[in-house]
């Protein structure tokens, strides 16, 4: 049986402005998303079977927050690669959980998107032809197909132009305050912007896009990140405001990322990026130093 070990990694948004409401009750969006060294880690094994045979068993600091259930993303996307590609597996998924749920980091539509790509890698499939079908097992699961560390999102997010960085780019403190967020009720509760309010997050949007696009030090940039769904969430979630609140009055610039509830700040360097998780600890909180891209690097 042939095998493949990936890590999945979490994402940020750097940007998040929502855009309209669709018919069918989505919400549209224009976000810029950013991969990090937080990540899951997956082992894939699988071989072409008579009979379908789909397992999955979750170990990690995480994974007794979600079942490994016919329900888990990861199984949904095995099954879902033996649709596109009409073959049917015996395929084990080993899932290391590292990254927190309803952190707004994106760790199950990375499983998901992971499995898709572990499977294309071992049946030597294009992961391009999965983009749509990842799209409906999640709005975020098509970015974790692309190799990119940037990438802007529009549409649901599905909709994905990658950016290439320039330069040194700066390291993260990430808090999880231990309080899950459920999107569904942040989108509920949000109030939709004027049409000049999202001219002026397109604009600026784009002005962080360059930004990064041409390395300029984070000094010139970091006022432009912005999270509209922080509107629907702080008011109501005193643990992620709490965590806002203590960030900025140690100086930092701090951003919630998607829905909720991880809230996070850029530094400069590794150093900093040190000295600002040692200062934002607390009881009860999960604290992160990361960078962007690459696999898991520190977990405090």
């Amino acid at each position: 049986m042939a095998s493949i070990t990936l890590p999945a990694p979490a994402k940020l948004n750097l940007f998040l402005e929502v855009t309209g409401k669709r018919a069918d009750g989505y919400h549209e969006l224009a976000t810029l998303f950013a991969k990090i060294s937080l990540a899951d880690k997956l082992h894939i094994q699988a071989q072409p079977s008579d009979k379908e045979n789909l397992t999955l068993d979750m170990y990690g600091p995480f994974a007794a927050q979600i079942t490994g259930d016919a329900n888990n993303l990861a199984l949904k996307a095995a099954k879902a690669f033996e649709d596109v590609f009409n073959i049917t597996l015996s395929a084990h998924i080993r899932l290391e959980k590292n990254i927190p749920t309803g952190a707004g980091l994106g760790g199950g539509s990375s499983d998901a998107g992971t499995v898709l790509l572990g499977l294309c890698r071992l049946f030597d499939k294009d992961p391009a032809l999965l983009l749509e079908r990842a799209a409906q097992l999640g709005a975020d699961v098509p970015l974790f197909l692309y190799p990119d560390v940037f990438l802007k999102g529009e549409g649901i997010g599905e909709k994905l132009s990658p950016v290439n960085a320039g330069g040194v780019l700066p390291w993260a403190v990430l808090v999880y305050p231990d309080t899950p967020v459920p999107t569904k009720g942040v989108f509920a509760r949000l109030q939709r912007p004027g049409k000049q309010e999202v001219l002026t997050s397109l604009s600026n949007l784009d002005k962080l896009i360059v930004a990064i696009q041409k390395g300029l030090p984070l000094l010139q940039w970091q006022h432009l990140l912005f999270n509209r769904l922080e509107e629907a969430v702080l008011p109501y979630v005193c643990s992620v405001r709490d965590v806002k609140e203590n960030f900025s009055a140690l100086g930092a610039h701090p951003l919630m990322s998607g829905s909720g509830s991880t809230v996070f700040a850029l530094t400069p360097n590794r150093e900093l990026a040190d000295d600002l998780a040692g200062r934002i600890k607390q009881k009860g909180r999960k604290v992160f130093t990361v960078r962007f891209g690459g696999s898991r690097d520190e977990n405090n």
